[in-house]
């Protein structure tokens, strides 16, 4: 009996930490204790995803990330975490396998600093996304990629999913922008920002504790 009992422990633990190449065994470990098998296979799919993107092109990495991204489940964040406004940590977002715009745009980045992206290429974007034949203007945000510091950034969204340059989204309006080293914030109606300092966003902060 007991013999049967470790090649089933021996098994899971197989399962759990097969062939992962970016993700630790503890991370998964935690994640499969914490939110469940779906949840480790969900985490499984982007460790591989990760490796398949490797010394890939920008252009390839940025859609390949946003695509598979982008199949998580919307949720708003009161339904989802009982909060007006809650930044998941991407274990979070992939455990749960669900999330808001804000998630899929920090999921999105740290896989492709991941990647190797320099941090200074990318940039979490808060937008007013205007709603098609309306007035309406929604709070939103998304994944922005500089190739370079003058360059129209390339957006990758959960709302149109398709990667296209900021300029031919008309419908997004720049507000402010931030990664792990600094806060941007936008002008003439968002096409040009200037740094005004560090990123001290409480959200990110308190995202970034449960990394």
């Amino acid at each position: 009996m007991k013999n049967k009992y470790l090649l089933i422990f021996i098994a899971i633990s197989f399962i759990t930490a097969e062939n992962l190449f970016n993700i630790s065994s503890e991370k998964l470990d935690k994640v499969s204790k914490k939110y469940g098998k779906k949840a480790v296979q969900r985490v499984q799919l982007w460790d591989k995803v990760i490796e398949k993107a490797k010394g890939q092109d920008i252009l390839y990495q940025l859609k390949y990330v946003n695509d598979f991204f982008n199949k998580v489940k919307y949720l708003r964040d009161s339904d989802h975490w009982g909060q007006n406004d809650y930044w998941a940590s991407p274990f979070e977002f992939l455990g749960t396998g669900a999330g808001d715009c804000e998630d899929y745009a920090i999921a999105k980045y740290f896989t492709l600093r991941q990647l190797g992206v320099p941090d200074e290429k990318l940039r979490i974007t808060y937008v007013k996304l205007k709603q098609r034949g309306t007035k309406y203007e929604q709070a939103h945000m998304v994944l922005t990629y500089y190739h370079k510091p003058t360059s129209t950034p390339i957006v990758l969204d959960n709302v149109n999913k398709k990667l296209k340059l900021a300029s031919k989204r008309p419908d997004l309006t720049p507000v402010y922008s931030f990664n792990a080293n600094g806060l941007w914030q936008a002008k003439n109606k968002g096409r040009t920002s200037v740094k005004v300092g560090e990123n001290n966003l409480k959200n990110w902060k308190s995202m970034m504790s449960r990394i």
